[in-house]
């Protein structure tokens, strides 16, 4: 691994998986613990709408995932809150009409359109220096609100009730906590697809959560499973010359599989 380190390739990529994995840990613990990966699923599909919009206004394509996943966050993130019994099937709904949308608008645009597999599945190779610049700067962000505001995170996860009661802007922070969604998604797009996406937020947080008693300690865990689970996957991917984004994802999916594995046996044995 170490001469694929004289190509500046993956020396990128390699630095946007340790970017990456601390986005994915700390957004991802949240996601899994407010319970809504389903509602990040809905952000992350919904994003093609975005692309295919910006395709046929002849913008970046990230520029339109941006803008598009951030109104779609806060519009599925108000819903959420003001309509919890009906939520998953509006969620649904908007999952759906964010990808047709999308198809539409690209198969509208004039002209040749590039391969659109790279924003399905994504192209970790294919970072340049100025999407780690904009991954840096998501990521100190995102650090930041969450460090300043952790207690009021910590709060709204496990009694979103009492938080209301004494008088904490539960809404806000639950539409702060979409806005981070939102970015963490159009940064994963790059990486790993829009299909892939709810994979790399969730299954490190969901095996931190299983060895971890704070959401502090459970972001830590999360981060360092994140950028073991991309960076063996790019390994792997290096030395078999497979897909970089599919590889990563299994990588983390054995993981997970693992850990249902070890917690069976925990219970069985009861060690």
């Amino acid at each position: 691994m170490w001469e694929a380190l004289h190509y500046e390739f993956l020396r990128n990529a390699i630095f946007c998986g340790i970017l990456v994995g601390v986005i994915c840990a700390v957004v991802g613990t949240l996601v899994v613990v407010n319970r809504v990966v389903f509602l990040c699923g809905g952000i992350a599909h919904a994003a093609y709408g975005g692309i295919g919009i910006a395709i046929y206004l002849g913008i970046s394509p990230y520029i339109g995932a941006t803008i598009f996943t951030l109104i779609m966050a806060i519009v599925m993130g108000v819903i959420s809150l003001k309509n919890r019994e009906r939520s998953d099937t509006i969620i649904g709904v908007i999952w759906a009409l964010g990808m047709a949308l999308g198809i539409l608008f690209v198969d509208l645009s004039p002209g040749y359109q590039k391969d659109l597999m790279a924003y399905l599945f994504g192209s970790i190779l294919s970072i340049s220096i100025n999407d780690l610049f904009f991954i840096s700067i998501v990521t100190a962000l995102i650090i930041l609100t969450v460090s300043i505001f952790y207690k009021e995170f910590l709060a709204m996860s496990f009694d979103e009730e009492f938080c209301k009661v004494i008088g904490l802007p539960v809404t806000s922070f639950y539409l702060i906590l979409m806005v981070m969604i939102s970015l963490s998604v159009v940064i994963l797009i790059k990486m790993v697809g829009l299909i892939l996406i709810i994979a790399l937020l969730s299954i490190p947080p969901y095996i931190s959560e299983r060895f971890t008693t704070s959401i502090s300690k459970m972001m830590i865990l999360s981060a360092i499973l994140s950028i073991i689970f991309i960076l063996v996957g790019l390994w792997i991917s290096y030395r078999v010359d497979i897909s970089a984004s599919a590889t990563i994802i299994l990588v983390a999916g054995t993981g997970f599989l693992l850990t249902l594995i070890i917690e069976r046996s925990r219970l069985q044995f009861k060690w």
